[in-house]
């Protein structure tokens, strides 16, 4: 309680230093600091289901998560996820919550129809990244690497065009992370662990971003990549291992910022007891998806170093590194919960009690991934490339915060999910999110 009191308390602090940094002349560009959102209190289409998903979750989700076979409970929480978030994004209506999302002036769709020639794209992609220019690219596709643009080109190229379709991919997608962390803290720990996770991701506060922004799409595929590396090096799988090596690359060709799923996948490597040396195949994964992009012309580190440039030609050259920098980490309260503090303090405790005590440790995945989980939010909050906004930049990085649900003692967990849907109705029904 003091964990979650003391974590909602900065993120009443972020929120009072905002309004009066914003009083003072000094406003933090964000319209409801430190969300990136509009005060706006309303009902929707998704308030009847978010509400019933919630109650049935908190109440039932537990004690279902404990009984029923492996395979048909994953099945479940993938459905329950996608139907939480879709009903979350439902609060705000069709349009305004899913099918306009990703079709403003800013968002990827914008240039969809412009892309007739995806070769000469990816060729002189880098060159389009600065602003200022006749034919700069919008704000989120020259602040990503062009496989993020390349996601939605192909949905149109095959038929699915609009901001409607796009906006069910990413919430399709998004739902992978259901399925995702609780498999991988089965492969690496216990199945009574990875039964503990379940109605935690599944209820996620996130998934009030994750749908729809292109970040739960970038969480959904980055977790299935990890979840398949942990296959791959737990039971000596060399094509698991390779698929997922590929979709961690892939991840990086989507954000500059996933290169930072590296301590994740180390975290899972050192978890692996056996068939260490199927990492290698991940490796193997790799190399088609980078050679792939650098043959056609894209080369990252040059689209990373002049993406920074672009940062700070927008509003982040305004955005006060003094006040994000802890302001963040406040968001993460929301994105991930309340919950996300009580499993850090007990991840802390635990990783003492392994390392430093040397005490029998038979649940290190419960402690390990959220902690490497933590220790790139920490990197990421440090650079100062991400200011503002990562209550949805972060997802790829929160979700895995919940891998440590099994800390949390089984006659608490109801009350712990309670909060965490309390939170992401709140922030729904108050608040206009910007995705």
């Amino acid at each position: 309680m003091i964990a979650a009191a003391a974590a909602v308390g900065l993120f009443a602090v972020a929120a009072v230093t905002g309004g009066v940094l914003y009083l003072l002349g000094r406003p933090v560009h964000a319209s409801a600091a430190p969300l990136f959102a509009q005060w706006l209190p309303h009902v929707g289409l998704g308030t009847p289901a978010a509400l019933l998903l919630a109650a049935l979750v908190c109440w039932h989700g537990p004690a279902v998560a404990a009984r029923l076979p492996w395979r048909p409970l994953l099945a479940l929480g993938y459905a329950t996820a996608v139907a939480w978030t879709l009903s979350l994004a439902l609060v705000d209506g069709w349009q305004r919550g899913v099918a306009g999302r990703l079709a403003t002036r800013y968002e990827y769709l914008h240039e969809v129809p412009g892309v007739t020639d995806v070769p000469a794209m990816l060729a002189g992609f880098a060159g389009r990244i600065l602003d200022g220019q006749p034919d700069s690219w919008t704000t989120h596709v020259s602040g990503h690497p062009p496989g993020a643009l390349l996601v939605f080109v192909g949905l149109d190229r095959v038929g699915l065009r609009g901001g409607g379709w796009a906006g069910m991919l990413c919430i399709l997608v998004a739902g992978l992370v259901a399925v995702a962390v609780p498999h991988t803290v089965r492969l690496l720990g216990s199945d009574p662990a990875a039964r503990a996770v379940l109605p935690f991701v599944v209820l996620f506060p996130g998934a009030v971003w994750a749908g729809v922004s292109a970040d739960g799409l970038f969480a959904g595929v980055t977790a299935t990549g990890v979840a398949l590396l942990a296959h791959g090096v737990t039971r000596g799988r060399a094509v698991a291992a390779l698929a997922g090596g590929a979709l961690l690359a892939s991840g990086c060709y989507l954000s500059y910022g996933l290169v930072l799923m590296g301590p994740l996948a180390l975290a899972v490597v050192v978890l692996a007891d056996r068939h260490r040396r199927t990492v290698g195949w991940a490796f193997v994964g790799a190399l088609p998806v980078v050679a792939g992009f650098t043959a056609a012309g894209f080369w990252w580190p040059t689209g990373y170093h002049l993406v920074v440039e672009r940062y700070y030609q927008g509003v982040a050259a305004d955005r006060a590194y003094g006040y994000w920098v802890w302001a963040d980490l406040a968001l993460v309260v929301v994105a991930a919960g309340p919950v996300a503090a009580v499993i850090l303090r007990r991840t802390v405790r635990a990783g003492w009690r392994a390392v430093v005590l040397r005490l029998p440790d038979p649940e290190r995945a419960a402690w390990l991934l959220p902690m490497a989980a933590t220790a790139v939010i920490v990197a990421a909050d440090l650079s100062g490339y991400s200011k503002a906004e990562v209550e949805r930049i972060w997802l790829p990085f929160t979700v895995w915060l919940t891998a440590g649900a099994s800390l949390i003692p089984a006659a608490d967990r109801r009350g712990w999910l309670l909060v965490q849907a309390a939170v992401a109705l709140t922030v729904n029904h108050l608040l206009l999110t910007g995705w």
